[in-house]
């Protein structure tokens, strides 16, 4: 099994607090360091499938090779497929810093990007009109460079901390957004890992290496029929 190619190394983290008492189905820490200067580059003849994310694609709190990317890697190269996966997760980010960095991301060729945005500002109680226009940002800038890349967007919901509403229209939006731009949605990630207390690590927001497992299996169903 070849790694999983890594755009951004591991990053101080400032958890976040008053949060365990809720079953926890989102992102957390935040982190001040600056990505790498240089991607690392895509095997010849090989396609990229880049995962854009924040402390849960990176794999906070596991070794990179049990991080759910990792896991789908192992999975494509079981299946003898064409692609290297490429981890583009940074822990603490959050829709605003994703769209700030999505244009370096993208120096080279994608031919699927999911992207894992939004549990960081959700926790945070930012407002969701920021957080829709910041993925929708993301969405155009992936589709202006490659139009030929699909999108698969994964859906993220957070516990009822900041209000049932507040709460409510942040899981929608994630559907409304793959209505409005035709993606391929994964529902919510974290299904059945979201608030289970065994599969998640003890700031109870990231998930175990179990719990890793179990989202890859969520994510297989939904991004093997895009494999060619």
């Amino acid at each position: 099994m070849k790694p999983v190619l890594s755009l951004f190394s591991c990053c101080l983290v400032l958890m976040l607090t008053g949060c365990h008492s809720e079953p926890k189905t989102a992102e957390a820490p935040a982190t001040t360091a600056p990505p790498p200067a240089t991607a690392a580059a895509t095997p010849a003849g090989k396609q990229t499938i880049l995962f854009f994310g924040n402390s849960l694609t990176a794999g906070y709190g596991v070794d990179p090779e049990e991080a759910f990317p990792a896991l789908i890697g192992q999975k494509i190269d079981s299946a003898g497929l064409g692609y290297t996966v490429v981890n583009a997760g940074l822990s603490g980010e959050t829709t605003a810093g994703g769209r700030s960095r999505i244009g370096w991301v993208l120096r080279q060729p994608v031919s699927i990007f999911v992207l894992e945005l939004g549990g960081n500002d959700g926790l945070r109680g930012l407002p969701l009109t920021d957080t829709r226009k910041n993925l929708q940002a993301i969405i155009d800038t992936v589709r202006a460079r490659s139009p030929q890349t699909r999108i698969v967007l994964a859906g993220m919901q957070i516990p009822p901390n900041l209000g049932a509403d507040y709460a409510t229209q942040f899981k929608a939006l994630y559907g409304e957004l793959a209505r409005k731009n035709q993606l391929v949605l994964i529902p919510f990630l974290l299904e059945g890992v979201g608030g289970v207390v065994k599969l998640n690590q003890q700031d109870g927001i990231h998930p175990t290496a179990v719990g890793h497992r179990l989202v890859a299996r969520t994510i297989w169903p939904v991004l093997q029929p895009l494999l060619k």
